[in-house]
């Protein structure tokens, strides 16, 4: 099964990394400017950036683990995008 997120934001290359750089202390976690990959056990998270928005894709996540892998992401992007009002990203299937 797979799905996206998607938040519109101005700052999504400085979350990307901000995510990542976090996830590195857990993970193996590769990542540059506009991209990177976050190999959860849950399923992995490609995520990409634009200059209007921050994306995350998951592949191949088990059903009953959808809710917990928006979960991760939209937990820490709370904390990262605060000043924006984030409280979680358009999820689509």
């Amino acid at each position: 099964m797979q799905f996206v997120g998607t938040f519109a934001t101005p700052n999504a290359s400085k979350y990307l990394q901000q995510l990542c750089k976090h996830f590195a202390h857990k993970i193996e976690v590769s990542f540059d400017e506009t991209s990177g990959r976050l190999p959860f056990t849950l399923g992995v998270a490609e995520v990409r950036t634009t200059a209007e928005a921050f994306e995350v894709r998951f592949a191949e996540v088990v059903d009953d683990w959808r809710a917990d892998t928006k979960s991760v992401i939209d937990k820490h992007l709370e904390r990262f995008a605060f000043r924006e009002g984030f409280t979680a990203m358009e999820w689509q299937d």
